[in-house]
C-alpha cells in the first residue's frame, strides 16, 4: 500500500502528462525491462545524437534535470515546478567534454495549477572519471514564469514558524493512505524543492528521478533570520527502481530562497519496489 502511495505522490509532483515515452530499442543494445507508470516498458541503452523523439526516455530524463534545475532557482513551500511537455530534443557528441542536449519543453507549476510556461535550455552531461553534475543554461523563459506570485503566501508562512515556540516536526508526507495534513502540505513542496537540488546533482544521462516521500521533516533552531530544516526524503529511481534516502539540511525565507546546508545519501531503502518502505 505504502509503494503504490508513493508513485501516485511522485506523479502529482512531476506534473507529467499521463502516457509513457514509447521507446524503441536498439536490436544489438542491451535493454532491460523497466516500471513506467503501469507498463512494463524496454528501456534502450544506447545514447542517440541529432534529433531525439521528445517522447523517448532521452529526452525525458534530461527534461526531469531542466525541472529540477528550475526548482533549485524559482522553488518555494508555495511554488514546484514539474515537467508538462518536451517539444523538441537535440543531442550530441562533445569531443572531449561529454554530449549537449538542446531541448524545448513545457513546465507547469504544480501548485497553484494555473501556471504553465515554456522554456528552453542547453543541459551538457560532462565525460568525466568522477561523476559531475550536469551542467544547465536556461536559454528563454515563458513569461508566465516569472509572474508566477506567491509572495502573500511565503510572508505568512515565513511569519508563522519564525514566531513559533514549538519547532515543526512531521514524518511520512504522504502516510500509507496517501493523506497529507494541511499544514504540512507546504513542506511537503519544500521538500521536492530541497530534493531537486539532490536529483540534479546527481543525474547522469542513465538515470530519471522522483521524490517519492519525506519521510520526515524537523525544524531546527535558527539564530538568524532564516528557517532551517533537516529533511529525510526518499528518491525514487525510475530506471533502476531503487528508492534512496538521503538526508538534507537546507535553509528558507521569502527573500533568499531555499539554500542547501548539506546533503548526505543514506543507505538504500528497498530495490526494485519489492519490499514496502516502513
Amino acid at each position: 500500500m505504502m509503494i503504490l502511495w508513493l508513485l501516485l505522490a511522485e506523479v502529482a509532483l512531476s506534473g507529467v502528462t499521463t502516457g509513457g515515452p514509447t521507446v524503441t530499442s536498439h536490436p544489438d543494445a542491451p535493454s532491460h525491462n523497466r516500471l513506467q507508470g503501469t507498463a512494463v516498458v524496454a528501456v534502450e541503452e544506447v545514447m542517440e545524437t541529432g534529433e531525439l523523439n521528445p517522447n523517448h526516455y532521452p529526452a525525458q530524463r534530461v527534461a526531469k534535470v531542466v525541472q529540477h534545475y528550475l526548482n533549485t532557482l524559482h522553488g518555494s513551500p508555495y511554488k514546484v515546478f514539474g515537467l508538462r511537455r518536451v517539444t523538441r530534443a537535440y543531442a550530441e557528441d562533445v569531443p572531449g567534454s561529454g554530449r549537449k542536449y538542446q531541448l524545448e519543453l513545457s513546465v507547469q507549476e504544480t501548485v497553484q495549477k494555473q501556471t504553465t510556461a515554456s522554456c528552453s535550455a542547453e543541459v551538457r552531461f560532462p565525460r568525466e572519471a568522477n561523476h559531475q553534475p550536469p551542467q544547465v543554461r536556461i536559454l528563454s523563459y515563458g513569461d508566465d514564469l516569472l509572474k508566477i506570485n506567491v509572495s502573500v503566501q511565503e510572508e505568512a508562512l515565513y511569519e508563522q514558524y519564525k514566531r513559533t515556540q514549538s519547532l515543526l516536526f512531521a514524518q511520512n508526507l504522504p502516510d500509507s493512505y496517501g493523506h497529507i495534513e494541511p499544514e504540512h502540505v507546504p513542506f511537503w513542496h519544500l521538500g521536492a524543492v530541497a530534493s531537486s537540488f539532490v536529483m540534479l546533482s546527481e543525474s547522469t544521462e542513465d538515470t530519471l528521478y522522483n521524490m517519492a516521500q519525506v519521510a520526515n521533516v524537523t525544524q531546527l533552531a535558527s539564530d538568524d533570520d532564516l528557517l532551517k530544516f533537516e529533511y529525510d526524503v526518499l528518491l525514487h529511481e525510475m530506471v533502476s527502481q531503487d528508492i534512496i534516502a538521503w538526508k538534507v539540511l537546507i535553509t528558507w525565507s521569502p527573500p533568499d530562497g531555499v539554500k542547501v546546508m548539506k546533503m548526505e545519501k543514506r543507505e538504500y531503502v528497498t530495490t526494485n519496489l519489492k519490499t514496502t518502505l516502513l
